[in-house]
């Protein structure tokens, strides 16, 4: 069973694994209160909200960028016009707004392995994970010692330390993700864990989305 925002959103807190906030709306009229009310600032992102839909990109169920009001409005209605068509009979809770934070895009995922257990695993965030398998794993419990090491043994590392001008992310950050990550997956029944985005730039680290299937 895939855990509902609010779900995913509760166990997460529970473990000190902060989810950007974001605010779940079931209509036009409560897009417009949330964007009155708490004052976001653009740009935005909008994402579909269905414990039916495990990758919400494949139903063209997210959208980025988004500049103003105005283009809210659109793009939440077009957005639910897509998603009821490519995926008729998913269950719809909502659309999620949030604000767009800017930085590296990596991934922090979680899986129970038949063999070995719990394990966790790093790797670039975003189509890159997918396109490079740039990933490193480890069995939980993990310590700070393996979570160095995973960050450090990617192909992909030099991105995070800094490249050609660009500043280095905060390791402390992803290291901290990492080990609570390991400990969620020691100490809940969890199939599947997926926190990606997770953008890091030089100050800190924030879990964007998340996936966790029970």
């Amino acid at each position: 069973m895939m855990l509902s925002f609010n779900q995913t959103k509760s166990l997460l807190d529970k473990y000190r694994i902060g989810l950007l906030e974001g605010f779940l709306v079931k209509g036009e009229p409560g897009l417009e209160k949330i964007l009155k009310e708490k004052k976001l600032r653009f740009p935005l992102a909008l994402k579909i909200q269905s414990p039916d839909i495990i990758h919400k990109t494949d139903v063209n169920g997210v959208v980025l960028g988004i500049k103003n009001e105005g283009e809210a409005l659109k793009a939440f209605k077009e957005l639910l016009r897509t998603v009821k068509k490519k995926a008729s009979r998913a269950r719809i809770q909502g659309v999620l707004v949030q604000e767009m934070k800017q930085g590296t895009e990596v991934i922090i995922g979680g899986k129970l392995d038949e063999t070995f257990g719990p394990i966790v695993l790093f790797g670039l965030g975003g189509i890159l994970v997918e396109l490079l398998k740039d990933t490193s794993i480890r069995v939980c419990p993990i310590n700070k010692t393996d979570a160095v090491e995973m960050i450090r043994e990617l192909k992909g590392y030099p991105l995070l330390k800094g490249f050609r001008g660009m500043k280095a992310v905060n390791f402390k950050a992803l290291t901290d993700l990492l080990l609570k990550t390991s400990n969620l997956m020691m100490h809940e029944e969890i199939k599947e864990l997926d926190l990606n985005p997770v953008m890091a730039d030089e100050k800190n680290a924030w879990v964007v989305d998340a996936r966790i299937i029970r």
